[in-house]
């Protein structure tokens, strides 16, 4: 039996899926992107290292803020440039708004539906009106923060390599503060209202993996740790993990150890849950889960409790930077040099990493980046071959709409993996 999703919708990029089962075995399942290489690794080569961030954050639309911050700080480690505290505290806090609104798209606009076996979104939001409400509300948040310190949405132009060209205005940053319980009240009412979801129950056992911080959910930094006993420094990740080119694929492969792993929400929580904030810890406590948690339908969940707790961490920050001097978070000089540095953040599908070279007049040498579906993509498609069985026997359409949901639920950005 071949199984052929020809597109699979509602998730960033174009691509779709085939299987080959033979008697109720699987024999082969893969995810089939429909992109072309976008080669903006070798764009970068050659470039003026001040180029980068504003060329990589065009890799996607939906989290321009990570490959801008995750670029620059890549840049500068190669420099040995030290930003003040003011100034990764703001990096942080954008970032938290980008987990926040990309995690309130996934959730009830692009996954939702799935559960409730509805096709047309557009039903959905008529179903529910007030969630939809809601959800907007939450997403508009965190638009808002990365708007007031970035100065935009969609790819940013105030941070920069050395800090920021212009501080945040301060009653911009108040309002948000001020709005803050209100979106919080909001998100758990539409966290409350995901758990009476009934997922499927569907469990196989992975490799977490994801940054980790001393007493922190880390998201801006950390190091490199995993359900598995690994843990090293950002700068070891190519040490230890393997990018892949397989014959006529465009999208690059990584393994940990020869095997498939998996990041994103679902492997920060169960590598990172007992440094959540209190109205998010509580939440997941709500949901009684037994960890490890295998199971990857509950990356939705997992998201859930992510933005709850972006929404108390991001006012808790602000509140910080608010007593703090912001000028010192204006670019500071710095000398250029010929330097190699590494840089990881935590992107709303998992870790993202970049590794750059740059000679001694600033020009890039060379330029990696290790996006975060390409990491999952092996363990997703490896997922699904242990799925196929459970719904084989289902009639065509509704095997089909399993599959889309199971794939949906990872979240995966087919534009970010084609980079």
């Amino acid at each position: 039996m071949q199984i052929k999703i020809n597109h699979i919708a509602k998730m960033e990029g174009h691509a779709g899926f085939m299987a080959s089962v033979l008697q109720g075995d699987v024999k082969s399942s893969k995810i089939e992107v429909q992109e072309g290489i976008r080669l903006i690794e070798g764009v970068l080569i050659g470039r003026h290292f001040k180029d980068m961030p504003v060329v990589a954050q065009r890799i996607c639309g939906i989290c321009p803020v990570v490959h801008n911050l995750t670029s620059i700080k890549s840049i500068e480690n190669a420099l040995g440039v030290q930003v003040s505290e003011e100034t990764k505290k703001l990096r942080e806090i954008m970032e938290l708004g980008q987990i926040i609104h990309s995690h309130a798209l996934h959730l009830f606009f692009l996954s939702l539906a799935d559960f409730f076996d509805i096709e047309n979104d557009l039903k959905l939001v008529e179903k529910y009106p007030e969630m939809a409400k809601k959800a907007m509300r939450i997403r508009e948040y965190g638009m808002e923060i990365i708007k007031v310190i970035g100065g935009r949405v969609i790819h940013p132009l105030n941070n920069e390599v050395g800090g920021f060209k212009k501080i945040p205005n301060a009653d911009a940053l108040k309002k948000i503060v001020f709005s803050s319980k209100e979106v919080l009240e909001e998100a758990m009412v539409l966290g409350n209202f995901f758990k009476k979801i009934k997922l499927p129950d569907f469990s196989r056992e992975t490799e977490y993996v994801s940054l980790s911080k001393s007493g922190k959910y880390a998201i801006y930094d950390g190091d490199i740790i995993s359900n598995q006993g690994l843990h090293i420094p950002v700068l070891n990740f190519e040490n230890n993990f393997q990018e892949l080119q397989k014959q006529k694929e465009v999208i690059k492969r990584v393994e940990h150890n020869g095997k498939s792993y998996m990041i994103g929400a679902i492997a920060r929580i169960n590598l990172n849950r007992n440094k959540l904030r209190p109205e998010a810890h509580k939440y997941l406590e709500s949901l009684k889960w037994k960890f490890p948690n295998y199971n990857p339908f509950n990356n939705i969940l997992a998201q859930m409790t992510e933005v709850i707790h972006a929404i108390e961490e991001s006012s808790y920050l602000i509140r910080q930077v608010l007593h703090c001097n912001l000028e010192n978070s204006l670019t500071k000089s710095y000398e250029t040099k010929e330097g190699s540095g590494a840089a990881a953040v935590e992107a709303p599908r998992g870790t993202l990493y970049y590794h750059t070279e740059i000679d001694a007049k600033g020009y890039i040498k060379n330029v990696n980046i290790i996006t975060p579906t390409a990491q999952f993509l092996s363990n997703l498609e490896e997922d699904i071959a242990e799925y196929i069985p459970r719904i084989i026997k289902l009639k065509g359409k509704d095997r089909e709409r399993k599959m889309r949901a199971f794939i949906r639920a990872y979240d995966p950005c087919i534009s970010c993996a084609v980079h």
